[in-house]
């Protein structure tokens, strides 16, 4: 694997390190493996090493981790911002959303074949201004206002959709202090990336 690393190299006039790209992508205990052994996500992590060897100022990265064990995407996040700390310019296509709302500056939403939304990961995710505020139901007390029981989901959890969630949060923990409530798993969420994405496409 490593002479094939090493090869790609030698087309460029300022390449890499061989040994130092080995190592970024994670297969330095594959070095010596032939490329045709290697796993399905070790050879998605040559193909990044391949594409960053020649150390280039424009990199063009198509579903760069798919394959990839969570602890290998991570790695690989690592790669790209350090490779934009550089200066360097990426073009990446994924269908991991958090991915895209990790490692990018501006994301263009693509749907059919069509430009559907272009922004910062934050202005997209502004758009969806709602706020979801979720908790166990305490035993024998009625669902507070402005909640409603989970469908689908588990036995008591009850969700608080807001647009206003400070406020909103203000006023159920004063609920609960009122009547010496212990809300379990108080979860306070805002819309990701993914949640954005899955409304701008819902009718394509």
């Amino acid at each position: 694997m490593r002479e094939v690393v090493e090869l790609h190299r030698g087309y460029y006039p300022k390449p890499l390190a061989t040994d130092d790209v080995v190592e970024l992508v994670g297969l330095q205990e594959k070095a010596g493996v032939r490329v045709k052994k290697l796993s399905g996500g070790q050879q998605r992590r040559l193909d990044l090493a391949l594409a960053i060897i020649g150390d280039p100022e424009l990199l063009f990265l198509d579903e760069p981790t798919t394959g990839f064990d969570p602890s290998a995407r991570r790695n690989a996040w690592e790669i790209v911002r350090g490779m934009r700390k550089l200066g360097k310019t990426i073009l990446l296509t994924t269908h991991y959303m958090d991915e895209a709302q990790n490692l990018t500056d501006r994301v263009c939403v693509v749907s059919a074949g069509e430009v559907i939304r272009i922004g910062t990961p934050g202005s997209l995710r502004a758009e969806k201004a709602e706020t979801r505020i979720q908790f166990v139901r305490p035993d024998g007390v009625a669902v507070p206002e402005g909640g409603e029981v989970v469908p689908g989901g588990e036995n008591g959890l009850i969700a608080m959709i807001t647009e206003t969630p400070t406020k909103a949060l203000h006023e159920l923990t004063e609920w609960a202090v009122a009547r010496g409530l212990e809300l379990q798993r108080l979860e306070v969420t805002q819309p990701s990336l993914e949640d954005v994405y899955l409304e701008l496409t819902a009718d394509e």
